[in-house]
């Protein structure tokens, strides 16, 4: 009786692993979409949070052009509002696109490695609700003292 239970347990943990749904693609920012085919290399990410500001460096890798991929990326951005500023191609180096808004930033690198195309998001956010540093107080100057009589 211990024998079958322990084998319907390891079944079903088998059962519940094969039918886990693929993890979903991480996105920080709720306004940069990643194409569907891309997985985030967590390992070589990194993220920072501030009360004031958000900034990311995240890499992606996927079995993609680097030229459709490209496309995608603007097309979607385009359509949450990021501005296109430029896009650089440079051989063996990959294209660099840059985007902004409103307080935000974003660059993105996609180059081929020797398995996997990668895509290195670089992005920074205002947090909102974040006050912008006070501006510097004067520099007080100093007011001539008359001379003391005797």
């Amino acid at each position: 009786m211990r024998r079958l239970f322990i084998l319907s347990v390891v079944v079903l943990s088998l059962a519940a692993c094969a039918s886990s749904p693929p993890r979903a693609q991480r996105s920080e920012f709720e306004d940069i979409p990643v194409p569907k085919g891309l997985t985030v290399d967590i390992e070589k990410s990194t993220i920072i949070e501030s009360p004031a500001v958000k900034a990311a460096r995240i890499f992606y890798k996927g079995r993609l052009e680097p030229e459709s991929l490209g496309t995608a990326f603007r097309t979607t951005l385009e359509a949450n509002g990021w501005r296109h500023l430029s896009s650089t191609m440079a051989s063996g180096k990959g294209t660099t696109q840059i985007y902004d808004k409103p307080g935000s930033s974003l660059q993105i690198i996609i180059y081929e490695g020797i398995y996997y195309t990668w895509v290195e998001l670089s992005a920074t956010k205002l947090v909102s609700g974040a006050v912008a540093a006070p501006a510097a107080a004067p520099i007080p100057t100093a007011t001539p003292v008359p001379p003391v009589r005797q």
